[in-house]
């Protein structure tokens, strides 16, 4: 039978539950442990969530490079050549060209008040689309069609615009604003007509910010729609086999592109991502605090028991006991402390992981509001990532935090002299 130290058996014994004041002092002790590890892995892994999912539908949807023309509102013509280019790449899976512009769209409903909104139009080309982002795949009702006027819509703007498969949509550009402005007010003013597009899918890709803000038409209509030339493009999307080596392909590309040409990383079009790495470390270091707090709820349990158990230490000390011996057994104390306080921790924390979005639900359902509303954390559920590296980082962290908050009182208890502690009362 394996046989404990006797450093270790003492120091499990005086943690035995008694009706004591220590005793509760060290189960305070325990659930500040408990606490502050269970909060630290909970916001950590539900930060790492919110960066893997915004990551994947972000980078679903948006393109790992975008080549475009460096001179201020010119197109990129005979794009093709510049595809081929790229293509070439080794690095590169998927080249296709874009037209984006900001338009007013006029709903057409066979009975009621007709809507308007001003959502992004993207002109893409149906054949190549898929190769850069999600869409093709993610149409939830009617099908991927831009022939013939043809417009997909995402789920949200559908909703809040009461569209459906079948419906028809007026689409105002600039340009059209534009002329309307011109000759307002004057004898020959002209009276510039919409473009009318049949919706004929909508999309759903997991980012309700996409999903409300975006119409997709074909390259040749937004062309058309926009004024634009023949053969020409706005810029190019480009998907990368993996998205962190956009920095190395994009300097690659600016060397080999002609000139005129500009070159951005998904990570310069957004902050998002630095922003949330940031947070993340300071959520770390600003709620560790709670286990600054349980430690000191240590040191006073461990000082407290250091005074009570004076006269047992003078005894270990004249049958032998050496200085070391002493420390350990009460430095073992925030051992087991702190093994206790971290494992619970961690059960808590994967157990409010599991039922993260169970807890939403019923709140929701007490209160009758939602704790993640989709227009401000631009998810549908809560998202949660548990990191191995993020989990040991914060249980060591802990443990050792409980350790060294034992340290102090147990050398002071392996310093009295057995003279003195024997004459304590």
């Amino acid at each position: 039978m394996l046989r404990l130290p006797f450093e270790a058996f003492l120091a499990l014994r005086y943690l035995r539950p008694r009706r004591t004041f220590v005793s509760v002092i060290t189960v305070i002790s325990i659930i500040g442990v408990l606490l502050g590890v269970a909060v630290l892995i909970v916001v950590i892994a539900v930060m790492s969530g919110f960066d893997q999912e915004w990551r994947d539908r972000i980078l679903g949807f948006n393109a790992h490079l975008t080549v475009f023309s460096a001179e201020e509102d010119q197109t990129l013509s005979h794009y093709q050549d510049l595809m081929k280019t790229i293509s070439s790449n080794k690095d590169v899976v998927g080249v296709s060209p874009i037209i984006m512009s900001q338009v007013l769209v006029k709903t057409e409903p066979d009975s009621g008040k007709p809507k308007r909104s001003v959502p992004w139009l993207s002109g893409v080309d149906p054949k190549t689309v898929g190769s850069v982002n999600v869409l093709p795949s993610s149409i939830k009702s009617g099908s991927f069609d831009l022939t013939d006027r043809g417009v997909v819509v995402g789920v949200d703007y559908a909703n809040q615009n009461r569209l459906d498969v079948g419906d028809r949509i007026a689409i105002y550009s600039p340009r059209n604003l534009e002329k309307s402005e011109a000759t307002a007010g004057k004898t020959n003013a002209e009276v510039v007509l919409p473009e009318e597009f049949t919706v004929r899918g909508i999309f759903d890709v997991g980012f309700p910010d996409f999903n409300a803000a975006y119409v997709v038409v074909s390259l040749k209509d937004a062309r058309e729609l926009l004024d634009l030339p023949k053969n020409t493009a706005q810029g190019l999307e480009v998907k990368l086999r993996d998205p962190f080596l956009a920095d190395s392909v994009a300097g690659q590309l600016r060397t080999k592109l002609k000139a005129g040409c500009a070159v951005k990383t998904w990570e310069e079009s957004t902050q998002i991502f630095q922003a949330l790495a940031t947070e993340k470390e300071m959520m770390f270091y600003m709620l560790f605090f709670i286990m600054i707090v349980a430690a000191f709820g240590i040191v006073n349990c461990q000082i407290t028991f250091v005074v009570q158990k004076t006269r047992e230490i003078g005894i270990l000390k004249a049958l032998g006991a050496s200085n070391l011996q002493v420390l350990l057994v009460f430095l073992s104390q925030s051992v087991f402390v702190g093994v206790l306080g971290v494992g619970l921790g961690l059960g808590a924390a994967l157990l409010a992981l599991h039922y993260r979005n169970e807890f939403l639900a019923l709140m929701r359902n007490v209160t009758g509001s939602s704790l993640l509303p989709p227009d401000i954390y631009h998810v549908y559920d809560l998202p949660a990532l548990i990191q191995i590296r993020d989990v040991a980082r914060i249980c060591g962290t802990a443990f050792a935090a409980c350790v060294l908050a034992g340290l102090f009182p147990a050398w002071k208890a392996s310093r009295l002299q057995p003279v003195e502690a024997l004459r304590h009362e």
